[in-house]
């Protein structure tokens, strides 16, 4: 319903209200009353509430318009819809029950269904159930019967080694191929998986299988240890194709340590005579068909230091070639053979040393490659004694120490520090220092005898001279030998020792009897000449800087003897000694005037004496040094002993200058004045510096 639908039916009602009637005074007090309320109601009604604006919405809907018949009518329509609407519902639910009827008979007829059937179940279980419970234990009694079946032929698959592979693994007919490590393999699990069947209630099958697999390995191992033996006499170690086999044999035969060691040593012995027999050829040439030498080494090394060069370089040679062989035959597959000593030390903790090192299979391969070498390192050792022992020449054993040393630090890198093979070495090294110390000593007795005076021009002594020319060729041969060695300076000390300390002490003998400037000319030339000849090399640094140390205290004697040479020649020497006592006092300065050597008379001729000296006074100071063969230290020297006499002169003339103010001050009032000291001695410290530069 509309707003103006609304507003016509209040206009409608006040029109009503207006109309007048004549009803009794009570009923028109109470009608009015009524319609005054009605009225109040109407108006005071709000149009914005929901439930009013769904209802005028729904009215507005139908299409009803707002006259009185309407009015009137609209209650009575309402409620008949209302009425044929509950009636519309009514009649629905009652065909949903009877819909509900039909559904409760079916559910009826099934429930006897099911009980019927529950009756025949029943009844088929206790006819069917003795039949079943003797089924199912049938059936679990064949299948326990499979189960025993599967572990009998896993049982004998696994634990029980046939006759034919029993054959292969201990019978030394056939032979170590691929078929019989695949069978050792298979053993030493069986072996190994003893432990399971010894954990079970009855062991006595376990027992016996771990009693026959034992027997099957030790067999298995005896036949591989013999078969490695026989390879071993055949083994062309040549070859750098070594048999995979072998290499292959050892790893498995490390598993007992025991057997692999015995047959290492047999190894190492076999190759200690060959290499031996090698060398022997090598030497004298006397070659079997398997050693077929060209050159040997005897008849065509006829220089010592040649024949034991080539002695060691051979060695080296064999040794570097057996290494490589034996790294492949024995360490090429990592560490293999490590692993396989660990499992055997841990099958037979029996073996097992407890202060025992972990087994190391470069280590082991250096001793091995040390103990193949034996019988070479003594054949080697006792030919070089004898060109050590056979020959005199000091340079020669020093040659000969150097070149063992070489190679001694060669095969400590190749075969480890702690290798056999380096006793050797050391023992020869000793032998040849002590030759060349005892070569030394006799030729320095020798020496010693024969010192008489140094030379007149106080050049280098002939037997220094020797010295130094047999200490260049030793110090070129040590540092070829010792290059890269991390002590090289202290290993050149004991040379030093020998072959220059008493050759200088030698020297210092002849310079006691000398005077200066002779005896420092003398030892600066030995010195540098020592100096010079050490220079070159690095590791003699240190005996150089203590010959500079010596040499500039030598200098230091040679500035002196100049400096006393410049004083007394120009005759400052005795003003330098008459004012030794004085002061800077007054006083002091004012008695020089009074001194004998500053008398006039005196003090003019020492001028003269001066005016004398300087034209020649470095000339013939620098001939006071022509010996010394270092020209430039003759005028480094005289300059510095020049710059020493400046000074002097420099305080002399001061102290002249101080006495003549003070006597200029005292006299200044007389007319004539005598002459000052300056005037009598009129050089300067500029003229003198000017003149001795």
């Amino acid at each position: 319903m509309s707003v103006s639908s609304v507003q016509e039916r209040g206009t409608s009602a006040l029109q009503d209200a207006s109309i007048p009637s004549t009803p009794p005074l009570g009923s028109a007090s109470r009608g009015a009353n009524a319609l005054s309320s009605r009225i109040t109601s109407v108006l005071s009604a709000s149009y914005a509430d929901l439930e009013i604006r769904d209802a005028l919405e729904t009215l507005d809907a139908r299409g009803v318009r707002n006259t009185a018949e309407t009015r009137r009518q609209i209650r009575l329509d309402v409620q008949k819809e209302v009425i044929q609407c509950n009636g519309e519902i009514v009649k629905d639910f009652g065909q949903v029950a009877e819909q509900l009827r039909r559904i409760g008979t079916a559910i009826s007829s099934l429930n006897n269904y099911c009980a019927d059937m529950r009756s025949h179940i029943a009844a088929a279980n206790r006819e069917t159930s003795p039949v079943l419970e003797e089924a199912t234990s049938l059936m679990n009694q064949r299948k326990h019967v499979e189960t025993k079946q599967q572990i009998l032929h896993a049982f004998n698959s696994h634990f029980l080694v046939l006759d034919q592979e029993a054959t292969v693994l201990t019978s030394t007919v056939e032979p170590v191929n691929e078929e019989f490590f695949q069978v050792l393999t298979r053993v030493k699990k069986i072996h190994h998986d003893c432990q399971v069947l010894l954990g079970t209630e009855d062991q006595r099958l376990g027992l016996e299988v771990l009693e026959q697999s034992s027997k099957q390995l030790n067999a298995a191992f005896q036949k591989l240890y013999r078969w490695i033996q026989r390879e071993f006499r055949t083994l062309d170690l040549e070859n750098p194709q070594i048999s995979a086999s072998v290499r292959r044999s050892l790893r498995v035969l490390a598993e007992r340590p025991t057997l692999f060691q015995s047959c290492l040593d047999s190894f190492a012995e076999a190759r200690e005579s060959i290499l031996s027999d090698s060398f022997h050829a090598a030497l004298t040439g006397l070659a079997s068909e398997e050693h077929i030498v060209t050159k040997p080494i005897e008849f065509y090394a006829h220089d010592p230091l040649r024949y034991i060069g080539d002695m060691l370089a051979w060695v080296h040679s064999t040794t570097v070639s057996e290494r490589e062989a034996l790294e492949n035959l024995f360490i090429s597959d990592g560490d293999e053979i490590k692993r396989s000593i660990q499992e055997g030390l841990e099958s037979e903790p029996w073996l097992r040393d407890e202060g025992a090192e972990m087994f190391d299979g470069r280590k082991a391969l250096n001793q091995l490659v040390s103990r193949d070498l034996t019988s070479v390192a003594r054949l080697l050792r006792q030919r070089t004694e004898q060109v050590i022992q056979s020959h005199e020449d000091a340079t020669l054993a020093y040659k000969i120490a150097n070149l063992i040393g070489f190679y001694k630090g060669t095969f400590a890198k190749l075969l480890g520090s702690d290798s056999e093979v380096l006793d050797v070495f050391d023992t020869l090294e000793a032998s040849a220092m002590r030759q060349f110390r005892a070569n030394m000593r006799d030729h320095v007795a020798a020496v010693q005898s024969e010192l008489a005076v140094a030379p007149p021009d106080l050049s280098l002594p002939d037997f220094l001279d020797e010295a130094l020319q047999t200490l260049k060729i030793l110090a070129k041969s040590y540092d070829t030998s010792a290059a890269g060695t991390d002590d090289q300076e202290q290993g050149f000390q004991a040379v030093l020792a020998e072959a220059l300390d008493p050759f200088l002490s030698g020297c210092v003998n002849l310079q006691k009897g000398m005077q200066q400037p002779d005896s420092a000319i003398f030892a600066i030339n030995c010195l540098f000449a020592a100096k010079e000849a050490l220079s070159a090399y690095s590791f003699a640094s240190d005996r150089a800087e203590e010959m500079d140390e010596t040499i500039t205290e030598q200098v230091a004697q040679l500035v002196d003897y100049q400096h006393q040479y410049l004083l007394h020649e120009s005759g400052l020497i005795t003003l330098l000694e008459a004012l030794s006592h004085i002061t800077d006092s007054e006083e002091s300065l004012k008695s020089i005037p009074e001194l004998d050597a500053f008398k006039p008379d005196a003090l003019v001729a020492a001028s003269q004496q001066l005016d004398e000296f300087l034209p020649s006074a470095l000339i013939d100071a620098a001939e006071n040094l022509k010996k010394l063969r270092n020209r430039k230290m003759i005028q480094d020297i005289t300059e510095e002993a020049a710059g020493s006499f400046c000074e002097d002169f420099e305080l002399v003339e001061s102290k002249m200058a101080a006495a003549d103010d003070l006597t200029y001050d005292e006299d200044e009032e007389d007319e004539e004045q005598e002459p000052g000291l300056k005037d009598l001695f009129p050089r300067t410290s500029g003229e003198i510096r000017v003149l001795l530069s």
